[in-house]
């Protein structure tokens, strides 16, 4: 098989691989460089005895990411319990990604967020088997275990994931409900602002580096001081989908300073997940609200 053969087939499965590398690592950069990683071993490996390329490309990519997950816990060195993943940005009024990738597909902020607190092997577990349909059986070989244990990994990630938020389908009322959040903030209306907010809503705020500006917020009237304390009226906000859903990207002197995604249910809004973390704000990709 020659390279340029071999690259041909491969370029069949990259949005694929994308994918799954995305929702394993909650970040598109590092979901590129996990991609990348799959390529090279291709290239090392007989490719010629490989009969299924989609499923030997799907495991290599799964263990690239089960490493990268476990180094990057290793790596930090205090619970992480406000990390945002890397929202992927589209224009509010995109019928069609702007991104040639699916990787917001179905991967709303907040089950990422979730995601984020399992284990490397139960994120794994769970979202090559529910997300992909892989076998239990092909998941034991990654991380090396039965495939009766692969199985309750799945499951207890799959606990944990049933507490993530999900957005109603109609984004026109998304959008109308999250507009009103900002009128009631923008002209100090604390009442109003708690009516608009789900008495069991949470807010979670990444700042990176800035740990005090981090924080997880519970509850309708602590959630609205935070709103009310941390306008400014100096931003601009844009209209944006962060990961299908409604959001917003807020600016200064055009320069972004915050990304804020919106769970919206029952005509309220259930989960607010801002990043704020601006070195990881400047390599996100937003070329897309740029797009006529």
């Amino acid at each position: 098989m020659t390279e340029d053969f071999l690259a041909e087939r491969f370029d069949e499965h990259r949005e694929h691989l994308r994918s799954v590398a995305y929702r394993m690592l909650g970040s598109a950069t590092e979901a590129d460089d996990a991609v990348q990683e799959s390529w090279l071993r291709l290239n090392r490996a007989d490719a010629d005895s490989i009969d299924n390329l989609g499923g030997w490309l799907t495991t290599v990519t799964a263990r690239v990411c089960l490493n990268m997950l476990r180094s990057r816990r290793y790596k930090r060195e205090e619970p992480f319990d406000t990390h945002i993943p890397d929202p992927i940005i589209e224009r509010p009024d995109a019928d069609q990604p702007y991104h040639e990738t699916e990787l917001a597909d179905a991967v709303g902020l907040a089950l990422l967020v979730v995601l984020e607190t399992l284990s490397p092997a139960e994120r794994l577990a769970f979202v090559l088997h529910d997300m992909f349909a892989v076998p239990f059986e092909d998941i034991a070989t990654i991380v090396d275990r039965s495939p009766e244990a692969a199985r309750q990994l799945a499951s207890r990630g799959r606990r944990r994931v049933q507490t993530a938020s999900v957005s109603e389908p109609d984004r026109v009322r998304q959008r109308q409900v999250v507009d009103a959040f900002f009128a009631a903030a923008r002209n100090g209306e604390f009442e109003s602002l708690v009516a608009v907010l789900d008495p069991e809503v949470v807010l979670r705020a990444d700042a990176g580096p800035d740990r005090r500006a981090s924080q997880i917020v519970r509850g309708a009237a602590e959630v609205a001081s935070r709103a009310m304390m941390f306008r400014r009226p100096d931003a601009e906000l844009r209209p944006a989908l962060v990961n299908g859903a409604v959001g917003v990207v807020s600016s200064v002197n055009g320069e972004p300073f915050s990304i804020l995604g919106f769970t919206v249910a029952n005509d309220r809004i259930i989960a607010i997940d801002a990043l704020a973390d601006p070195s990881r704000i400047r390599r996100l990709d937003l070329s897309a609200l740029e797009a006529s």
